[in-house]
């Protein structure tokens, strides 16, 4: 192989590896599903599959102020959250099969700590940090549009 043709493999190999890297770094898009919370209305974004949900919300810096993500289980489960390579502060709330709210936490960006449901779950719901607060929604609210469980 000439040095003219090494060279542009080399160069080929290394935009192919910086694709691959921006690619694994780049938040992902999601097909979207209207919640409600009492009169407030959510835009969330539904992570429904394994790779969907390990990504989440990594690698975004800001997220609109009534958008968030719901994150789909096949069954419900104890669900642990933590907050690695997410860059923005973050509420959750775990979500029963009735759209019970079944507890609230807060997270802090960049952390391997723990968040957990305090009983089995179906849905999670992440959104920007205090959103739940502000709203006065808690453990014992209601959200309506989530989607049907699969059977």
């Amino acid at each position: 192989m000439n040095d003219r043709l090494r060279a542009a493999a080399a160069a080929l190999a290394l935009a192919a590896a910086c694709v691959a890297a921006f690619a694994q770094n780049a938040p992902q898009s999601l097909p979207k599903i209207r919640l409600n919370a009492g009169i407030h209305n959510i835009e969330a974004q539904l992570a429904q599959t394994a790779e969907q949900r390990e990504i989440g919300l990594m690698f975004r810096t800001s997220m609109p102020a009534n958008e968030g993500m719901l994150f789909t289980f096949e069954r419900p489960a104890q669900q642990c959250f933590w907050m690695k390579n997410t860059l923005i502060p973050l509420d959750i709330a775990f979500v029963d099969d009735t759209g019970t709210i079944v507890n609230v936490d807060r997270m802090k960006p960049q952390t391997l700590d723990g968040h957990c449901s305090e009983k089995p779950v179906r849905y999670v719901l992440e959104m920007n940090d205090g959103w739940f607060a502000k709203r006065g929604i808690k453990a014992g609210s209601k959200l309506k549009g989530l989607p049907a469980a699969a059977s």
